[in-house]
């Protein structure tokens, strides 16, 4: 490669190993050229550099706002080895740039902060940076470009080598862009938070960065990888256990948001992204057996959620049954050394208290759906008494537990409970007479004396009929059926108590 090539840029604002990076360009004949404060650092480990002024022969200006834009330093990056550019070149005294290192202002560190003011917030948008970055990229053919500390192993092994190769500019280019890309979301979502625009705005910008690659989808012959959004915190740390699949983390979903809708000791015991069992108690060992009793059989090889840290009393009485995944907000130590014991395989996760989401995404063939979370709660106050029997103080007790669980359940949904345990889940029924029939054959003799829950309101009489045939009391519904006078007249005839909450719970 002809000398008058050998130019390499850097203005890094993680400066992690970018001395490595110029030692190995250093070493390998490029001339070192760098934006001041990346300039310092370098200097510092005892390399040679020039600062970008020295080239451009124009200080920075408005208090490092303005440094790189400059034609000798951007046509440097976009001239193509060509006879007509490099021509253009000579005429106006410019040298090729075929390195370019740059990351950019900690824009998305800066506003995670809570107290991070908007003026921090902007002074934090890089300018310079992305245009070095986007014509660099664009002129991967020239141009190596790297914007990520992770990449400067291999770049550094290619250029003791011989020089990048093409290939491998073309994928940094690509990771380049996507970065900028991110970063440009990032601003507009930040933005967009601070005017106040509508939570479904009119574009929806995303930048994503794989967090872990899955071993298949749904099925083996699908493909599958967890992404984290920009911005997001990771929700879960992984302390044991083989790797998450595509369906682990679909049933863990459910699981946890299920289990957060509850104040006392509970837990979440999930099939195929439905809760199976669900039980709340003093103590975590007593919801956890109750939850179990539930549906034992579908109980294995499932996915359970607890809402207090796993003692080891709990531990130990889970020894008997095959878990795919336990997430708890904590283990209490030797709780944690059983577990491990228990399987290699068990995947044991800790909840870390990241923020969910305000906002559920899902492609469709029709495009992208979003909407807000279903995380309300109508507690029995805000209810309406239909029938002419009113619960007792117990049954009301008992809905508002049977109704915190049924808007966990895929639609249609009905769940049995005795006092705060599940008994029968019927889910995902295309009938909610259906719904009403498995719940009673999956709580058996248990349905004797149950309470019931609906997420969506009875359209015929014959849901409360099978209910009232299961030895079922009392019932509370969202109500507003054409026949909710029949419904209301069929319960009133078998003598149930029925409450409306007028608030739908539809999970799909």
């Amino acid at each position: 490669m002809n000398e008058t090539f050998q130019r390499a840029l850097f203005s890094v604002a993680d400066k992690t190993d970018s001395h490595l990076l110029a030692q190995a360009a250093f070493d390998k004949g490029y001339q070192l050229v760098a934006s001041g404060g990346t300039a310092s650092y370098i200097r510092s480990h005892g390399l040679p550099v020039r600062e970008v002024k020295d080239i451009t022969n124009f200080p920075e200006i408005l208090g490092g706002r303005v440094k790189t834009l400059h034609p000798v330093i951007h046509g440097g990056i976009l001239a193509r080895h060509t006879e007509k550019h490099l021509l253009d070149l000579q005429q106006h005294g410019i040298l090729p740039i075929d390195l370019v290192v740059v990351n950019l202002y900690p824009f998305q560190e800066t506003v995670r902060r809570p107290e991070a003011t908007l003026p921090e917030a902007v002074e934090q948008i890089d300018i310079g940076g992305v245009a070095l970055l986007r014509a660099a990229a664009k002129n991967f053919e020239s141009v190596t470009v790297v914007c990520d500390p992770a990449d400067y192993p291999a770049v550094m092994t290619h250029l003791r080598q011989e020089e990048v190769p093409l290939a491998e500019r073309k994928r940094l280019a690509l990771k380049a862009f996507r970065y900028t890309a991110a970063y440009d979301a990032a601003i507009a979502n930040y933005l967009a938070a601070q005017v106040g625009e509508s939570i479904m705005p009119e574009g929806i910008r995303l930048a994503a960065n794989k967090l872990q690659a899955l071993r298949y989808g749904e099925n083996p012959h699908q493909q599958a990888a967890l992404y984290l959004l920009d911005g997001m915190t990771p929700a879960f740390e992984q302390l044991h256990g083989k790797e998450m699949s595509y369906n682990n983390w679909r049933d863990l979903d459910g699981a946890w948001n299920a289990v957060l809708d509850f104040q006392r000791p509970t837990v979440v015991i999930s099939k195929h992204a439905n809760p199976c069992g669900i039980a709340s108690a003093e103590r975590l060992i007593d919801a956890y057996q109750a939850a179990l009793s539930s549906d034992p059989v579908s109980a294995f090889g499932s996915v359970i959620a607890m809402n207090r840290p796993v003692d080891l009393t709990t531990a130990e009485a889970m020894k008997g049954l095959f878990i795919e995944v336990l997430v708890a907000p904590d283990y209490e130590p030797d709780a944690l050394a059983r577990l491990k014991r228990k399987s290699k395989n068990l995947r044991l996760l800790r909840a870390t208290g990241a923020p969910r989401p305000d906002l559920l995404l899902r492609s469709s063939a029709a495009g992208l759906l979003a909407m807000t979370p279903d995380r309300t709660l109508e507690p029995p106050t805000a209810w309406k008494i239909v029938t002419k029997r009113a619960p007792t103080a117990a049954e009301l007790a008992g809905l508002d537990f049977a109704w915190r669980v049924v808007k966990h359940i895929k639609s249609n949904a009905i769940v049995m409970t005795q006092g705060e345990a599940t008994v029968g889940v019927g889910a995902g029924q295309m009938s909610r007479v259906d719904a009403v029939k498995l719940a009673a054959l999956k709580a058996g003799k248990r349905s004797q004396g149950a309470l019931l829950a609906s997420d969506a309101f009875f359209p015929f009489p014959d849901g409360v009929e099978e209910a009232a045939r299961a030895g079922v009391t009392a019932i509370v519904q969202p109500g507003g059926s054409k026949r909710d006078g029949e419904v209301i007249a069929a319960t009133d005839r078998l003598g149930l108590a029925m409450a409306f909450t007028s608030v739908r719970h539809f999970l799909h």
